[in-house]
């Protein structure tokens, strides 16, 4: 299939929200890549059955940018033409993927921005996107919106030059500062900001100190 978007959903333990996710956003894509970090709690049963569907299972859990590199070396081997990254956690909204897809036409990165509106963002979230966004935008040398959020779309094109070393969260920033330095053109599409309570994976501490030795790596 020409021209083929695949979805990438990385997830660990989100047996409430993952099939919900995939079922919605199957209208939009023609497959969806469902990564499952080493889950204790039965969510790839949830989504077995899924049309368009494709589980990809890691036995034990290896974090986020390793979800996101297996979901990506899938995506290249599916030959898709645009791969999208999205959470498991109902905290990006399926119904804006036509905004990325469209807008991936465009540029060669796109990222989720929810800087425009941080009223429901809680403070420690708000504090810890300035500075990241901040510190990101003076090391390459780019103006980057909103560097934490995993909602985005990547022409795969180029996705091989860009994929992550790192299997944490700081895979994402590390993706950034690649595509940056390798003169990609960024583009963004406004999102909601939408917490249904701040359970998120990412440990502070760990988190950190990824971030730094990714901010401070020389690429």
């Amino acid at each position: 299939m020409q021209n083929k978007i695949v979805l990438i959903v990385p997830f660990f333990n989100e047996s409430e929200t993952i099939a919900e996710v995939c079922g919605k956003a199957s209208e939009f894509v023609d497959l969806i890549i469902a990564v499952d970090d080493g889950s204790n709690d039965g969510g790839s049963l949830k989504i077995e059955n899924l049309r368009k569907v494709k589980i990809v299972k890691h036995q034990n859990n290896r974090g986020k940018g390793a979800a996101l590199k297996t979901g990506f070396g899938q995506a290249l081997k599916e030959d898709a033409k645009i791969a999208i990254t999205i959470d498991a956690d109902l905290q990006h909204d399926v119904s804006f993927l036509p905004k990325f897809i469209e807008k991936i036409k465009e540029f060669d990165v796109v990222i989720g921005n929810r800087m425009r509106n941080i009223k429901r963002m809680p403070l420690h979230r708000k504090v810890s996107n300035f500075l990241t966004s901040g510190l990101i935008s003076i090391k390459t040398g780019v103006r980057i919106s909103d560097s934490q959020c995993g909602y985005r779309a990547f022409k795969t094109e180029r996705l091989r030059e860009i994929l992550p070393q790192r299997n944490g969260f700081e895979a994402e920033s590390e993706m950034i500062i690649k595509a940056a330095k390798l003169g990609l053109k960024f583009g963004y599409v406004d999102i909601p900001t939408i917490y249904g309570g701040d359970n998120s994976k990412m440990k502070n501490f760990s988190a950190t100190i990824g971030f730094i030795s990714v901010l401070l790596k020389r690429y």
